[in-house]
Order: structure tokens, then sequence, then C-alpha cells
């Protein structure tokens, strides 16, 4: 049984940087080891990591809730916080993150540096921190933070400012902070950590920036980095031939990995996807494939060097961040690697050495381009000459955006959240100037003509099982749960149920605001929860521009069954 201790709630004190918690939490976390983490699914009543487990899948086997009584569901518990005041960046103070659950006690961050941990039963404040940071941050695409990680005792959470930071996780004080990356140059940090072994894991962004992307470890007891691995190779370097050999376009190349990877202990690999190479338009200041921009990355856990990669768009000019989640499979006993691209195909790989397994489209519309079964790109349509104005589907938020699909081993589907969404660009030259904005375009993405879904694909064929239409473009991370279910948020507030054979919708609640986020599941005493973070986040032009007038809200919705109701069992 899990019992929350509270103790009486002292005053906030301000130490310039920071704002220290009203009370404490129960140690929970002190337990919480990597041999822990790597065995994640067996205690399927927590949420250790970012994904749930680290290969990705969004899948727990909680299965209170199922097919049979989720007509029932209804909120346990609401937690909201309304800061006031300036801030970096444009945001709607909204929640980009997903959730994290130790024993009763959930983990959870927000923009602008916050970080709370809440009795996961009620969803009383049990402590929070405030880090600050300079209003003048130079932000690509709003003020967000997609989540935390923890172990050993503490909370790890990245700052917008380029800091890494551990928290104490009962008290919610500082225990070290490091400075990750150029804030001067456009360098920040949106990244949700990932510990592996004794070490926290993050990617940098502002490729947007100019910026070179890197992926860091740092020690988990002291914070003192062990390795640095460029996302984009120097001069001399293997891929660096793919970048122009008079100049700097390297050094300010891209390729930012600001999206949580996955990791695979057999193959002692981290799985993570780039971004897109910089300017984001304006190729012809950056001929060549650009590696290893637009890629997914094998990366040894222990020296940090990459063992393989595969590029999903060379040379990119759509802005085709690869940076979604890889997600790791077994078939036919093959280890696999499944990864939903921006550009609108579905790359299935071995993640043992890279090789392509299948590529197949899960968006409607794919006009920018075609990528043949055998992986050969042919690009048809771009932003070619300077202020020539072109439209192609999928837009700069792509196909799918940063956003999760799921897995089930119980089903053996994917369940994929998709944007039908073009837009009109135009070429604009812009030079190069540090922490300045270096798109090399002009972007107006479609309010009309838009569609959604979630989509169920059999990883084996490519081929579509079902599909639950939505009339706008689905934004947020899909959940799938051993009940026989798969959540989703839409952009005009619905949370759904939908049966995962199926995709008939089951049962659905308005919170109150689009969803943009990552739900989790967790159980206490038994009595299985869903949360759910609500809110745009930000870079709603980006995505879903018609929607920007909307109620943009923010809070963290939890839902349960009523008391009484009893389990049918989700098979």
């Amino acid at each position: 049984m899990t019992t929350i201790e509270y103790r009486p709630a002292p005053p906030a004190v301000n130490f310039g940087s920071l704002t220290t918690a009203t009370g404490n939490a129960p140690p929970v976390a002190q337990d919480v080891t990597y041999e822990r983490i790597l065995d994640a699914r067996s205690e399927p009543q927590n949420w250790l990591t970012y994904y749930g487990t680290y290969d990705g899948q969004r899948y727990s086997p909680l299965d209170e809730i199922n097919r049979e009584n989720v007509a029932r569901l209804l909120p346990a518990w609401v937690f909201s916080f309304a800061p006031h005041g300036l801030h970096a960046g444009q945001s709607t103070y909204a929640f980009e993150n997903c959730p994290i659950v130790v024993d009763g006690v959930m983990y959870v961050s927000g923009w602008d540096g916050w970080v709370w941990a809440l009795d996961a039963k009620t969803g009383q404040l049990l402590w929070q921190y405030k880090h600050a940071i300079p209003f003048d941050t130079s932000l690509c695409c709003g003020n967000v933070n997609r989540g935390v990680a923890v172990a050993d005792g503490k909370v790890f959470v990245c700052t917008l400012n380029a800091h890494v930071l551990a928290l104490d996780a009962t008290t919610g004080s500082l225990v070290w902070d490091v400075t990750s990356g150029d804030v001067r140059a456009g360098e920040s940090l949106t990244v949700a950590p990932l510990v592996v072994k004794d070490r926290v894991v993050v990617g940098s962004s502002g490729g947007e920036f100019g910026v070179r992307g890197h992926l860091d470890a740092y020690d988990v007891g002291t914070g003192e980095r062990v390795w640095r691995c460029y996302t984009i190779p120097k001069p001399g370097e293997p891929g660096s031939e793919t970048w122009p050999a008079e100049g700097e376009a390297w050094a300010r190349g891209g390729g930012n990995c600001w999206i949580t990877g996955t990791f695979d202990q057999e193959t002692n690999l981290l799985y993570w996807g780039t971004g897109n190479p910089a300017p984001d338009f304006d190729g012809e200041i950056r001929p060549g494939a650009n590696l290893h921009t637009d890629s997914v990355i094998a990366v040894d856990a222990d020296t940090g060097e990459i063992r393989w990669h595969y590029q999903c768009t060379p040379h990119d000019l759509w802005d085709y961040d690869s940076n979604m989640e890889c997600i790791l499979f077994e078939q036919d006993g093959r280890k696999l690697l499944a990864h939903f691209d921006k550009n609108g195909y579905c790359f299935v790989l071995d993640r043992t050495n890279g090789e392509r397994v299948r590529i197949f489209p899960f968006v409607d519309r794919i006009t920018w381009g075609e990528i043949s079964p055998d992986g050969a790109v042919t690009p048809r349509i771009y932003p070619d000459k300077e202020g020539e104005e072109v439209h192609f589907y999928p837009g700069p938020a792509g196909a799918k955006e940063w956003t999760h699909a799921a897995y089930s081993p119980e089903t053996g589907l994917f369940y994929v959240p998709v944007q039908d969404t073009g837009a009109r660009v135009a070429r604009r030259r812009r030079e190069f100037k540090e922490s300045i904005p270096y798109w090399g375009a002009a972007v107006i993405v479609d309010a009309e003509d838009m569609a959604g879904s979630v989509s169920a694909f059999d990883p084996a064929t490519g081929q579509e099982v079902w599909r639950w239409r939505n009339d706008l473009p689905m934004c947020a991370s899909v959940l799938a749960t051993g009940g026989g279910l798969v959540f989703a948020g839409t952009p005009a507030g619905q949370f759904v149920a939908l049966d995962a054979r199926s995709g008939e919708m089951l049962w659905q609640f308005n919170c109150g605001s689009g969803h943009h986020s990552s739900p989790s599941t967790y159980s206490i005493d038994g009595k299985q929860y869903i949360a759910v973070p609500v809110g745009w986040g930000a870079w709603v032009e980006g995505f879903l521009p018609g929607m920007m007038g909307g109620p943009h809200g923010q809070a963290m919705f939890v839902f349960s069954l009523p008391e009484g109701v009893e389990s049918a069992g989700g098979r």
C-alpha cells in the first residue's frame, strides 16, 4: 500500500535563481536505479522514464481501465498552475511534458523553469522549484519543457538557458547545476533527460539559430560531463564530405537532438533522432547530404561514438527534423527500430546495424518528394528560387510532429498521431548572425484544408489497419494500454479512448484546451490512473495556426474509474 506522509509547508524561499518548494515528498526516488528502469515494465504501477520504458513503446500492461468500463472514466484530480509576469520567449503557459510517477509521487516539469512534485493520488503539491531564465533567451519555438528524469534520489531537468539540473527528489532543493550549451549563440535545452547507467543524457536545441547539435552525458552524482557527441562532423571526420569543403557551414549546421532517445541494453546503443540542417530551407548555402542531420543515429552509451546512422531526408529543404521517437521492438527474431518521420514516411530499421528493413508512407498527402521502398529519395517540390513561393505536403511541422506514436505488444500494431497539413514557403536569403533566427525562408502554414487521425499500422507489412479520423491534425502523443485501449488528445480539447483493435471511440472528455503533450498511466493501491498534461505549449503557428485564437489553457488532468466499477479484464 502506498502512503504519502505530509510535512508542514513552510513559506516559499527565494534565492534569486530559484524558488524552493513548499514542503517535502516521501523519499521514493532513492530506490530508483538503472537496473530498476531497465526492468520498468515489471512494475507498471509506475512510469519510471520518459516513454515508460527504454524501448519507447509508450505501452503499459495496466488493464483495470479497459474496453468494457472506460466509458465510466471520470476526472480524479486537476493540477493547474498560473504564474504571472514576464518570461523568456513566447508561451501559452501550457504543458508539453510526460509525467513521471514513482510509488505514488508524480514529478512534472513546466514552462519557464518550473518543476513540481505532486501526490499522484490527490494532486496535492509536495514541492516546487523555479529556475530563473533570462528574458532575452533566444528561442526558436516557444517557452517549453518536455519532462524530467528520476534516479538515485534526484530529479533531472533541462532549462531553456542550456543548463542541466539535478534536484533532490525529496525536498526539491538544487544538488548540482551544469551548463550544457552557449545560450549567447542560441543554444537551449527543451528535451527530457534520459538516465542510462550512471549517466544522464541530454540533447541540445537551437538548430534554427545555426548552432552545431550535440548529445551529452553527465555523471548522475556529480554533474561532470562524461562525453559529448557532435551530430555534425568537423572537417576530416567521417561524413564531413557531405558539407561544403570551404567555409564554416558545418559549424552552424544544426542537427540538434531535442527529443528524448531510446536505449537497448543488449546493443549498448542509444537511438536518437537529429534535427534539420541550418538554414532550414536555403540549401544553396550547404550543398551535400548534410550528415548527420535528419537522421537516426546509434550512439555507444559508454563512449558517445556514433556506431551507425540512417538519414531520412538528405539535404533537407523542408524543415523535416527526424527527432521523433525511435521505437524498439522485435519481429521474426530480429531486433528492429521504427521511426515515424516528419517527411511522412515510417522507417523500419535493423537496430543492430541500421540496415533498412521497410519504408512506408503513413499520411495521405506527400508532395514534397518520394522515397521508394529501396530508400531512394526523389525531391519534387522545394523552395528553389529566391522569393518564389511553393506549396508542399507535409508542412514544416510534419506528418507527425515531435509528439509520439505508441506500440502495443498485445496487438502488434503501431498507433500514430497524424497531421495532414501543408504550407507555403518562399526562400529568403539570411546572412548568419549569432543568436538570430537562421531559417532562410518565409513560411505560412495552411489554416484550412487539413485533417488528422490516429492511424494503426502493421509493422510487418506497412499496411494501415484502421484509422480514427479527426477534422484537425492530431498534435499530441498517444498511449496504448493492456486494457485494449489507445488514448489520444485532440486540438479541440477532447481526450479520447479508442479500441486498440478497431479504432472505435469508446469515451471522450473535453479538457478545455488543445492537447500537445504526452499522457502516461500508473496505479496506486491497485487503482489505475491516466495522467494527461493539457495545453498548446508553443509554436502553434507552426503546426496549427487556425487554433491560435482557441483556448490554450494549462492543467494536469488525471482520470480514474469511480469507486465500485469492477474491471472485466481488458482483453
